[in-house]
């Protein structure tokens, strides 16, 4: 671990992959309690297009994808709550337009290539620079604030929008804002997993922690937890293996899902037996 923290793009890497790993579970507790686990991959391929947008313009392609990927979840909230159209319909729309104009704008821009694509696609630890670290702290600041603050209202959301309505909070407000804090995240975790594996980040975890732990706030726990040994370990593979940092981070993410399964097996066998008079 000490040899590459020689080298200052992995020391920046590895801190913006703490921001992610913090920040990501924590949203993906509450997507994944209102089954809207698929919500951060719609996103992401909005996302693309604010990327693409911002070298055609040649502004920061950071600042464009927040803006488009804000608007993106607007619109997906907007659609699902007031549309004919159902949650699912309408993040299949967002998947195909997001991806195919992302493509569009970014082979129309002058000087881009096959391999800018893919480093947000799949991430890449070489391109995140000081500024987008701290870009990307912010951002993670902001999520975990709103979180702090609307935590409770959320929760209540997102186990029954209803009761929610009917306790009087205003639902609306707590849905755009669930959905605009998510897109903040996928904008934040784009350099270090990718746009298209960014989603996985937000619901493997969540998954994971499922498995063992019975409260809300546990699985946030230790969900946030396993976030930041995934995208720390996964960037640490990656650099060493020569991969892209989002297929490493996912896949030992998934690997301690398949160990977690095995974990609450024998968790909720000693519970039955300790219950057993």
């Amino acid at each position: 671990m000490s040899g590459i923290l020689q080298y200052d793009f992995m020391v920046l890497g590895l801190v913006a992959a703490v921001f992610v790993g913090l920040a990501a579970p924590v949203v993906g507790t509450f997507i994944v309690q209102r089954r809207l686990a698929l919500l951060g991959d719609g996103i992401g391929h909005v996302a693309l297009t604010g990327v693409a947008l911002g070298f055609l313009t040649g502004t920061a392609p950071l600042v464009t994808a927040i803006i488009v990927a804000i608007l993106g979840a607007v619109a997906i909230e907007m659609v699902r709550a007031r549309g004919r159209t159902s949650g699912d319909v309408a993040l299949a729309l967002l998947f195909y337009g997001g991806i195919a104009g992302g493509v569009l704008l970014i082979y129309l821009s002058p000087g881009q290539s096959n391999s800018t694509l893919t480093s947000y696609l799949f991430g890449s630890i070489s391109t995140v620079a000081e500024r987008d670290v701290w870009v990307i702290g912010g951002l993670a600041a902001a999520v975990l604030g709103v979180v702090a603050i609307f935590g409770r209202e959320l929760f209540v959301l997102c186990q029954d929008e209803e009761v929610a309505r009917a306790s009087g909070l205003p639902v609306r407000f707590l849905s755009l804002l669930l959905a605009v804090t998510a897109a903040l995240t996928v904008v934040i975790a784009m350099r270090v997993v990718g746009l298209l594996l960014v989603s996985a980040l937000m619901v493997v975890p969540v998954a994971t922690s499922q498995q063992i732990m019975r409260s809300f706030r546990g699985t946030m726990i230790l969900a946030t937890a396993l976030g930041v040994v995934a995208t720390v370990g996964g960037l640490t593979t990656a650099f060493y293996i020569d991969v892209p940092p989002g297929s490493a981070i996912v896949l030992i993410a998934l690997a301690g899902f398949v160990l977690s399964l095995l974990i609450g097996r024998f968790v909720r066998r000693s519970r039955t037996w300790e219950s057993t008079p």
